[in-house]
């Protein structure tokens, strides 16, 4: 099984949602979660997993076993050696799951991200990963459903937590 998860702050707590889908050219989540998180962390420069970690957790763990993440952010912020909140995701997954890292803006000094174009957008998503090649990664994001820059489904998780 493979899931995207999103989560959107507000004034006191957030929203984190996750859609569950099985092949990676599915439109159509098989399952779709919220979960309500009453208390997060402040934002922290440089420390972003503090705060969104424990948000991710806690609409994984209302999920059936998941192979593959996909998440709004970076894996790996500077090649391999500085974590992002995928590789800090992985690791309290216990390094069991694939983490796919797919931002929408670049990342200065995430040199191994690699960039795809999907439709006709000229700006481009940025791919890290965990648990798989990042070329891999690239070509799995680059199948996904969608005529737009935003796969279908991720798009649908970014709506899902806006609202839920």
């Amino acid at each position: 099984m493979l899931a995207c998860l999103d989560v959107d702050y507000r004034d006191t707590g957030a929203c984190a949602a996750a859609v569950v889908f099985r092949d990676w050219s599915d439109a159509i989540a098989l399952e779709e979660r919220t979960v309500q998180i009453t208390e997060v962390q402040p934002y922290e420069p440089g420390q972003f997993y503090r705060r969104e970690l424990p948000c991710l957790l806690a609409v994984l763990r209302t999920l059936p076993p998941i192979e593959t993440v996909i998440i709004d952010g970076y894996v790996w912020l500077e090649g391999t050696a500085t974590p992002g909140l995928g590789a800090h995701l992985h690791e309290a997954l216990g390094g069991g799951s694939v983490i796919i890292g797919v931002a929408k803006t670049k990342f200065q000094g995430a040199d191994r991200a690699q960039e795809i174009l999907r439709g006709t957008s000229q700006k481009p998503l940025y791919v890290t990963a965990e648990g798989v090649p990042v070329d891999v990664a690239a070509e799995r994001v680059r199948s996904m459903h969608g005529a737009h820059r935003i796969p279908t489904l991720l798009k649908r998780v970014d709506d899902l937590c806006r609202r839920g």
